[in-house]
C-alpha cells in the first residue's frame, strides 16, 4: 500500500469492520457503505480470498483476547470446576458421562494439573506471550474436560471451547502482547481481515440461531419459561402489564426478536448503538436471573467487536499524548504482514513518474501482494469452519442416537431456553437374573450433582452400564437395570420419557439410529395445557394443590400418597383406568369423567387400559402446609405484631423471652420455616456495600481454595504428599435391596 500522509493517509485507509470506511458516502456504492464490500468482491474465489485477506488493525481483535482471557481465568476456578475437582472427580462410585466411553477422569491429583495448564495457558493469552503455544494450553484442558462430561455441556460452556479453538488461528498477539516486544516483527502488523469476520460471524450465530430455535410453539405461545417474571428484574414491566402479559411478551416474543435480529443490528453503523442498549440490557437481566457464570458478561464483552477494528486506537489517540503514544498506535506506524494481501495501487497511464518518483514506485510496486498459498488456505478454513457451524445444530437427523423427546444433546444447538423441564418421579431397581434377588437404588449415590442423565438416552444407557458394573463387584452376578422416569415438559402432563419394561444395561443404543425404548411426547394432548391452568387456579383458591399425570396403554403408575396429602382425589380426564388399592385387595375401573378419593399413607397402581393414552389427575390437600401456614400466622401475631421479623440479640431470629417446645415436629417446622423467610428479608434488605464485599469475601475465599488444594496435589505428585483426598474404599454393599422402594422426594 502506498504510504500517504495527513488526509491522504485516512483516504487510502483499508475498509474497516465490516469493511466499511470513514470516506464520503459519494465514494462509496450503496452496497459498499452498507455492507463493507462490493458484489464483485464475492464474484469469485480469487477476489473473494482477497477480500477476506484484506488488512485490518489489530487493536480490537487484542482487546477481544484480553478480555476473553480475563474472563477465562475467573471462570475455571467457578464454572468450569476448579475449585470442586476433588469432590467431582474424587469418589469413585460416581458414574461419569463422557461423550466417548474412552474418556475418563485421571486420578484426582493429576486432574488438578489438568486446570492448572488450562489455567496457565489462559494467563498466556492474556499477556500475548508465547500464544500460539497457550493457546494449545488452554485448548486441549478445555476440550478434554468438556468431553469428559455431558451433563455439564450448556451453550455457553460450548461457545468458550469455540473461541478459544478459534483464537490459536488468529493473529490476537499483534497488539498489546509480550510477543510484540519480544518480536519488533509483530508489533501492530496488519491483520487478516477474515480474523475479525469469523469472530463476528460466531457471535451472530450465537443470538440468530437462537431466534431460530425460538421458532417454536411451546416457546412463541409462552410455554417454556413459563412465570419468570415473578423475578425482580422485570418490575418496571409489571407497572404496565400484568404478569402473564409479561412472561409472553417481554419474556417469550421479546426474546425471539431481539435473538432472530439483534445480529443484524449490531453489524450496522446506525443500529448499532440502539443494539448496544438492547443486548446489554439483556444480559444484564440474565446475569441476575439465571446462575449462568460469566457468559452475560462474556457476550456484552464481544460487542464491541462488530465496531471498527481500529476503535481502541482511535480511543487511545484522543488521550494526552504522553499516553497515547504508549498505548495507541497510529497506523503510519502499523506493519505490513505477510498473512495480509495487499491493495495494488494503480498508477493512471497518462501520469508517468520520472526520477526519484519512479525509483518510489518501482519499489513499491515489487513489495505489493497477491494472494499465496497460505492465503488460500487461510480463506478455505474460514469457509469450512462457518460451514460446520451451520451443518451442527442442524444435524440431528444423523445423530438419532442424542434424539428424545428434543433434538440432541443440549449444549451445541444454541436453543437455549426453548425448553423447561420438570421431574415428577425416578425410580430405579434392579434384579439379579441369576438368583432373581431384586432391589431399588437411590440415583443420587452415583449422580449426585446432575440430573440431566434421566433426559438422554446415551446417557442412561452409560448409567446402566456404570451401576452394572457397581452391582457385579458385589457379588450381583447378572444384573438387569430398570428406569422409571416421568418428566414434564413446558408445562404439559407427567408422563414416562423411557419403557420401564426395558433392562438398559442390554437395551440397543448407536449414535446413528433412533432410541427404540423412548417413549413418544404426547403431543397430542399439548391443547390440555391452558384448561390445566385454569383447573390449578381453580383449586389453588380452596388451598388444594393438583398433579397432572398421563400414561400409555399396557402399563402403570406405582404410586405412595404421603400421609401429609389428606382427601386425596384421582379423576380420569380422558382414556380409561384400573386403580389397584395394593392394602386392600380391591380393583376399581374409572373411565372419562370418574374420580375416586385415594388412601393416604399407601401405594396404589394405577393401570392405563384404554386403547390410547390415559390422562388423570391428582388433587390433595397437603394438610402439613397448611397447618404450617396457619401456625405461622398466629405465631408472628403473637411473637412479632409491630416489630421487625429480624429482632433479638444478634440479630436472632427469636427473641430471648420467647419460649417453645422444639421437640414438637410442628414447632421445629415452623421455626425452619420462619428462619428461611427471615434469611430471604435480610438478603432484601443489605446494603449494597455490604452485599458488594460479602460478594467478593465468598469469591476470594474460593479462589484461596483453589490454589490451597492444587498446591497440595502437585505436593502429592512431586514430593509424595498427602492427597487432596483420602481413599474412598467402595462400600460392601451399592444398596440395600428392599422390598418397596422408597419415596422421600417424588412421591405425589
Amino acid at each position: 500500500m502506498a504510504k500517504a500522509n495527513g488526509s491522504d493517509q485516512k483516504e487510502k485507509r483499508n475498509l474497516d469492520d465490516g469493511d466499511k470506511t470513514k470516506m464520503g458516502a459519494s465514494q462509496l456504492s450503496r452496497m459498499k457503505r452498507l455492507f463493507g464490500f462490493e458484489l464483485a468482491d464475492v464474484s469469485s474465489w480469487g477476489r473473494f480470498v482477497n477480500l477476506m485477506n484484506e488488512p485490518r488493525d489489530p487493536s480490537a481483535l487484542a482487546l477481544v483476547r484480553i478480555l476473553y482471557a480475563i474472563l477465562m481465568l475467573i471462570d475455571i476456578p467457578q464454572e468450569r470446576g476448579m475449585s470442586r475437582i476433588d469432590v467431582r472427580f474424587g469418589n469413585p462410585n460416581h458414574c461419569h458421562f463422557p461423550l466417548f466411553n474412552i474418556l475418563q477422569p485421571l486420578p484426582v491429583d493429576w486432574m488438578y494439573v489438568v486446570y492448572l495448564v488450562m489455567l496457565i495457558g489462559a494467563l498466556g493469552i492474556l499477556l500475548g506471550a508465547f500464544y500460539r503455544v497457550s493457546c494449545v494450553l488452554l485448548i486441549i484442558p478445555y476440550w478434554y474436560i468438556f468431553f469428559l462430561d455431558k451433563t455439564a455441556w450448556n451453550n455457553h460452556t460450548y461457545l468458550y471451547g469455540l473461541l478459544s479453538f478459534q483464537l490459536f488461528f488468529l493473529d490476537a498477539n499483534r497488539f498489546w502482547s509480550i510477543d510484540g516486544l519480544r518480536n519488533p516483527k509483530l508489533r501492530n502488523a496488519h491483520i487478516p481481515l477474515w480474523n475479525y469476520a469469523l469472530i463476528r460471524i460466531q457471535i451472530f450465530f450465537v443470538y440468530f440461531l437462537a431466534g431460530i430455535k425460538k421458532i417454536d410453539a411451546d416457546w412463541l405461545f409462552g410455554y417454556s419459561m413459563g412465570r419468570l417474571s415473578a423475578h425482580w428484574v422485570f418490575d418496571p414491566f409489571k407497572l404496565i402489564m400484568a404478569d402473564k402479559y409479561v412472561d409472553l411478551l417481554i419474556v417469550h416474543i421479546g426474546g425471539f426478536l431481539l435473538d432472530l435480529t439483534v445480529g443484524f443490528f449490531l453489524f450496522f453503523d446506525r443500529t448499532r448503538p440502539y443494539a448496544f442498549v438492547f443486548c446489554g440490557s439483556f444480559h444484564a437481566m440474565n446475569s441476575q436471573i439465571f446462575s449462568i457464570g460469566m457468559f452475560p458478561y462474556a457476550m456484552i464483552a464481544t460487542m464491541p467487536v462488530f465496531c471498527y477494528a481500529d476503535w481502541p486506537n482511535s480511543l487511545l489517540s484522543r488521550l494526552p499524548t504522553s499516553l497515547s503514544s504508549k498505548l495507541a498506535a497510529t497506523p503510519d506506524v502499523q506493519q505490513r504482514s505477510d498473512h495480509c494481501v495487499y491493495a495494488k495501487q494503480e498508477t493512471p497511464k497518462e501520469v508517468k513518474p520520472k526520477g526519484a518518483t519512479a525509483k518510489a514506485a518501482e519499489a513499491e510496486s515489487r513489495d505489493q501482494r497477491v494472494p499465496e498459498r497460505h492465503h488460500y488456505l487461510a480463506t478455505c478454513f474460514f469457509t469450512l469452519y462457518i460451514a460446520v457451524q451451520l451443518f451442527l445444530p442442524f444435524s440431528h437427523f444423523v445423530t438419532k442416537g442424542y434424539n428424545s423427546w428434543t433434538q440432541g444433546l443440549y449444549g451445541y444447538s444454541w436453543d437455549m431456553m426453548v425448553h423447561n423441564w420438570h421431574t415428577q418421579h425416578v425410580k430405579v431397581h434392579f434384579v439379579d437374573q441369576k438368583t432373581g434377588k431384586t432391589g431399588y437404588l437411590a440415583p443420587e449415590f452415583f449422580v449426585p450433582f446432575s440430573s440431566r442423565w434421566i433426559g438422554h438416552g446415551d446417557m442412561i444407557k452409560q448409567f446402566g452400564t456404570c451401576v452394572s458394573r457397581r452391582l457385579k463387584s458385589h457379588g450381583y452376578e447378572e444384573p438387569a437395570l430398570y428406569v422409571d422416569i416421568w418428566k414434564s415438559m413446558n408445562g404439559r402432563f407427567s408422563q414416562r420419557m423411557w419403557d420401564p419394561r426395558v433392562d438398559i444395561v442390554t437395551a440397543p443404543w448407536s449414535p446413528f439410529e433412533d432410541i427404540s425404548w423412548n417413549l413418544p411426547l404426547l403431543t397430542e394432548l399439548s391443547d390440555w395445557r391452558s384448561r390445566v391452568d385454569a383447573l390449578e387456579e381453580e383449586l389453588e383458591k380452596d388451598e388444594m394443590e393438583v398433579t397432572f399425570v398421563a400414561d400409555f396403554p399396557g402399563l402403570y403408575l406405582e404410586n405412595f400418597v404421603s400421609e401429609d396429602f389428606t382427601n386425596t382425589t384421582l379423576e380420569v380426564l380422558k382414556g380409561e383406568v384400573i386403580v389397584e388399592l395394593l392394602d386392600k385387595i380391591k380393583n376399581v375401573t374409572l373411565k372419562e369423567g370418574e374420580k375416586m378419593q385415594v388412601p393416604a399413607g399407601k401405594f396404589h397402581n394405577v393401570y392405563t387400559i384404554s386403547t390410547t393414552p390415559s390422562c388423570y389427575m391428582y388433587t390433595f390437600v397437603n394438610e402439613t402446609a397448611v397447618m404450617l401456614e396457619q401456625n405461622v400466622d398466629k405465631f408472628l401475631d403473637e411473637h412479632f405484631k409491630g416489630r421487625n421479623l429480624s429482632v433479638g440479640t444478634n440479630d436472632k431470629l427469636l427473641p430471648d423471652d420467647v419460649q417453645l417446645n422444639m421437640s414438637d415436629p410442628m414447632v421445629s417446622k415452623m421455626v425452619a420455616y420462619l428462619e428461611r423467610a427471615n434469611k430471604k428479608i435480610k438478603k432484601k434488605n443489605t446494603p449494597v456495600l455490604k452485599k458488594l464485599r460479602e460478594f467478593a469475601s465468598t469469591k476470594a475465599y474460593l479462589f484461596k481454595h483453589t490454589f490451597q488444594m492444587t498446591a497440595q496435589a502437585l505436593g502429592h505428585i512431586l514430593l509424595g504428599m498427602n492427597s487432596v483426598i483420602e481413599p474412598i474404599p467402595l462400600p460392601e454393599q451399592d444398596q440395600t435391596p428392599v422390598d418397596q422402594p422408597s419415596h422421600p422426594d417424588d412421591e405425589l
